[in-house]
């Protein structure tokens, strides 16, 4: 999905930067993804694909407060506060012509949009709350809360630069489900470095842990629906079952898994309940088909090899594998859609990005002792959530299955897509693939002009 143009409203006299994705009938102002990341970010597949649900049935609106991302600075000597988050709410609300929208507040986002549901409940048709809190800090009367000794330590170790003490990985709390995918770290780190400064991101941590909107619950009319996943460690499903007891008529879905950004891990049932929420039906989901160049991999031998090496052995060189064919994607501009065991599945947006890509898995698994065969297709694909299927997926693991070790091997459709480029291929032939109709001339990459 490309991303929606940057405009500015103005609250006194500063700039408030906002974007809007679809033309749906309700108004979704949006109130964080339940980071401090900006809404300046590159293309990111799991929130894409939210934002993307999201925008079929609703006008889907987001902002940077002012103080963060692309809205101007907060005033000298000022800080965020609950107050001007919400001016910035309505200038935004006024300026893409809103009169009422509905909310999607994660995170801090909540304390916002309770208070704006409080205190402008005619603005307000409706609020979905997730992963959010009536206050962070234990009290006498709050014992969902945390100890205030672990909010300190915690603001101190994601915004202090000179942090010196125990690391917190904070993609492993917020985000388990991608703990381990290189590429979305990658991300992560440049997206939160560029939504706020330290001293910014701080100060935002900080408006959370004091913070508490207790006594605006009792005042809220609005249809709450509260969502929280069971195991969701960095805000504990305490707090969700605290305010659907305390917002009037308040609905509290608890879902399974342990993520707290709303578009990390199973997001089906979360976007399924929102849109029957907010429109009072639930949208079947369609698969979304896409044209892409489709590439897999198959390590050679790797069960004679495993059995040659030892298990602690060979782990460690699927360990190496693996790293290097995730630096190899994210260097060529592809997704890494899976591991498959011993090999992998990337998909590209182009052809010739796919075939060097290729080429340089197989230098790398060179280098590591290793051969690799390549299988490259391009056609139609099914997004299924994080994973792809469909016609072209069977396809180019047919390819792949039919490299020689070491060789990059691609189907006639690849070819006829880089005519031009200067890639040079060898005619491998007319192959059956089983499974597919029909007789399929497949071609090895023997010398690409960009390597």
């Amino acid at each position: 999905m490309d991303l929606a143009e940057i405009r500015y409203a103005k609250r006194d006299g500063l700039h408030v930067a906002y974007q809007v994705l679809g033309d749906g009938p309700i108004d979704l102002l949006a109130l964080t993804n339940g980071s401090t990341i900006s809404i300046d970010r590159d293309e990111e597949q799991h929130w894409a694909r939210l934002d993307r649900r999201l925008a079929s049935f609703s006008r889907l609106i987001r902002f940077d407060p002012v103080g963060f991302g692309l809205s101007d600075p907060l005033p000298s000597g000022s800080a965020p506060a609950i107050e001007l988050w919400m001016k910035d709410a309505i200038a935004v609300l006024d300026a893409v012509g809103s009169s009422r929208a509905a909310l999607f507040a994660v995170g801090v986002g909540g304390l916002v949009g309770m208070s704006l549901s409080a205190t402008c409940p005619e603005r307000i048709s409706g609020q979905v709350l997730m992963h959010t809190f009536a206050r962070l800090a234990r009290d006498s009367d709050y014992p969902a809360g945390l100890p205030q000794d672990i909010i300190d330590n915690f603001v101190e170790a994601v915004t202090d630069p000179d942090f010196a003490g125990d690391v917190l990985d904070d993609v492993a709390l917020m985000a388990p489900s991608l703990a381990t995918d290189v590429e979305f770290r990658s991300w992560w780190k440049q997206a939160g470095q560029r939504g706020a400064s330290p001293a910014n991101a701080r100060a935002l941590n900080v408006l959370g842990a004091v913070s508490d909107v207790r006594g605006v619950l009792p005042q809220i009319e609005a249809p709450t629906l509260v969502m929280h996943r069971r195991d969701n460690a960095f805000v504990q499903i305490g707090h969700g079952r605290y305010l659907a007891e305390n917002i009037a008529g308040a609905r509290l879905i608890e879902l399974p898994g342990s993520d707290h950004l709303p578009f990390a891990g199973e997001t089906d049932e979360i976007l399924g309940e929102i849109e029957e929420f907010l429109t009072g039906t639930r949208g079947t989901v369609d698969a979304e088909r896409v044209l892409a160049t489709i590439l897999f991999t198959d390590i050679v031998d790797s069960t004679k090899q495993a059995a040659g090496t030892g298990d602690r052995r060979w782990r460690e060189l699927l360990d190496n594998h693996d790293q290097m064919a995730r630096r190899q994607v994210h260097r060529f501009g592809g997704r890494l859609v899976k591991n498959t065991g011993d090999g992998i599945l990337a998909t590209f947006d182009a052809p010739a990005r796919a075939i060097q890509c290729g080429g340089a898995l197989c230098e790398g698994a060179r280098e590591l002792g290793l051969d690799v065969r390549v299988g490259l297709h391009t056609g139609e694909v099914e997004q299924r959530g994080d994973d792809v299927a469909g016609i072209g997926v069977h396809i180019a693991s047919r390819v792949q299955g039919r490299a020689q070790p070491g060789e990059v091997l691609v189907s006639r459709t690849v070819t006829d897509l880089v005519t031009g480029s200067g890639i040079v291929f060898r005619d491998r032939g007319e192959h059956q693939l089983k499974g597919v109709p029909g007789e399929w001339q497949l071609f090895a990459l023997s010398r690409s002009p960009f390597r």
